[in-house]
């Protein structure tokens, strides 16, 4: 008996250790789903799972903490483990930072960053260090513009850094950094040095790199319906030029300001990329181009969004628009592009969310919109009136479930049903300018003004 039961001990072992295996993998998959590390969150559709989210909050109601920021700034902030991080600028200083703050109390944890004298041209509304960081669990990889790229531990210690050379825009950069397995890939632009580059997360080494293209090859793709120079000198003259693209690129009214998305869609990892007048899907891993779809006008501020496998860009100042079906090779403007608004009366700069067939966006002047998935049609439209005097939107949605989260510029916040019948539920204020985003985490919200960074939710 005794040696039965002896026998039975390296079995009891292996169930427990098993067992155990089992409930730390299960952990650390709750953990990893309670953390936004990117923009966007998980698959970089702006959607969360997590069920328990807060549905309104005031200045004091529902704030389980706030801490001022040295400086305003439009980047979303992260959330990675028990911390919240994010980038900043420091006019005064002259310093581009990240910083990072305790997920429970705010607490500053750690700030990392350099000082940055050369100048550097951007929109007044657009302060330096608009991307938002990108973490993997164990690094933090920013975007400071002409000052570089960095790769930071996550206490803060610099890792690696890369010189990309000068950011010259007239209204600066915006894209946030992605990764994808090993590969930390940026959108480097827009203006005089446009690329598309994926460097090795540990090392920073370039692993491939597309460079952009020039004013001659951007000539010669055909715009379909669309103005060739609206927005290029303005919303006051919109005349026909076909063959726009002679304007110096540091002082044209063209460029993309997305944040690339990685999708999957019939076993095939695609990287989709918006430019100037075409959208476009990378192998993320080779940098191999798959296809290309034509018809955007020169101005494209908002990211792709994808969803029931399509992928649908929103164009700028009387942006051309367009929905494309994945699945595509070569130039897919004939196949898979399903449809094609060539000019619209709405400026597009907030990235939306596609839900059960419709897609959901706000425009600039901070009317909502319920678009038709398969057709680009209006569904519905409604104007969100907050506390504040600017209803305008910069920020992107977010969706929990059926609800959808939207911000404007006056720091209120929306909550409406995705459904094809309008219904607000609440309006919530802090009483604070933000063109950042909401970022759901562990059942609360972390939101980023120009003056602070608040906890909302439960304390």
């Amino acid at each position: 008996m005794s040696q039965f039961v002896h026998s039975l001990r390296p079995v009891r072992r292996c169930v427990i250790a098993g067992l155990g295996l089992t409930i730390l993998l299960a952990a650390l998959a709750a953990a990893e789903a309670a953390d936004w590390r990117s923009w966007r969150g998980p698959e970089n559709k702006g959607v969360t799972l997590e069920a328990d989210l807060p549905l309104s909050w005031g200045t004091t109601e529902n704030v389980a903490w706030r801490v001022d920021l040295p400086d305003r700034g439009n980047s979303t902030p992260i959330v990675v483990g028990d911390l919240v991080i994010v980038t900043q600028s420091v006019e005064e200083t002259k310093r581009r930072e990240v910083i990072a703050f305790d997920a429970e109390n705010g607490t500053e944890r750690w700030r990392s960053g350099i000082r940055y004298e050369e100048s550097e041209a951007s929109h007044r509304d657009n302060p330096f260090c608009a991307p938002s960081p990108v973490s993997d669990g164990e690094r933090v990889y920013v975007w400071f513009g002409s000052a570089g790229f960095y790769c930071y531990d996550l206490g803060g210690r610099e890792l690696w850094k890369r010189d990309l050379g000068k950011q010259q825009h007239m209204w600066g950069y915006a894209a946030s950094p992605v990764l994808y397995k090993d590969l930390c890939i940026l959108s480097f632009g827009p203006g005089v040095r446009e690329f598309l580059i994926a460097m090795d997360k540990r090392s920073g080494d370039t692993v491939w790199k597309h460079e952009g293209l020039t004013d001659a090859e951007e000539a010669e793709i055909t715009i379909e319906g669309t103005n060739g120079n609206a927005g290029r000198r303005g919303r006051e003259e919109t005349e026909t030029d076909e063959e726009s693209g002679s304007l110096p690129r540091a002082d044209a009214q063209r460029g993309a300001w997305g944040t690339p998305i990685v999708v999957r869609h019939a076993g095939r990892d695609e990287l989709v990329v918006s430019y100037p007048r075409r959208l476009v899907s990378y192998d993320p891993a080779s940098g191999d181009e798959i296809w290309t779809c034509r018809g955007l006008g020169p101005l494209v501020y908002s990211s792709p969004i994808a969803g029931d496998g399509v992928v649908v860009i929103l164009g700028g100042y009387y942006g051309a628009s367009m929905g494309v079906r994945l699945g595509g090779r070569g130039d897919v403007t004939e196949t898979h592009r399903i449809w094609h608004t060539p000019r619209s009366t709405k400026t597009w700069l907030s990235s939306g969310v596609i839900y059960q067939g419709h897609i959901y966006v706000l425009d600039m002047q901070g009317i909502a919109h319920c678009l038709d998935l398969s057709s680009g049609e209006p569904v519905w439209s409604e104007r969100l009136r907050g506390e504040g005097g600017n209803n305008a939107s910069w920020s992107s949605l977010i969706r929990a479930g059926e609800l959808i989260y939207a911000t404007n510029r006056s720091g209120d916040t929306f909550v409406f049903r995705a459904a094809p019948e309008f219904e607000l539920l609440h309006t919530n204020s802090v009483g604070e300018m933000s063109d950042a985003s909401l970022v759901p985490a562990d059942g609360r919200f972390y939101y980023r003004t120009n003056d602070a960074l608040w906890c909302l939710g439960e304390r």
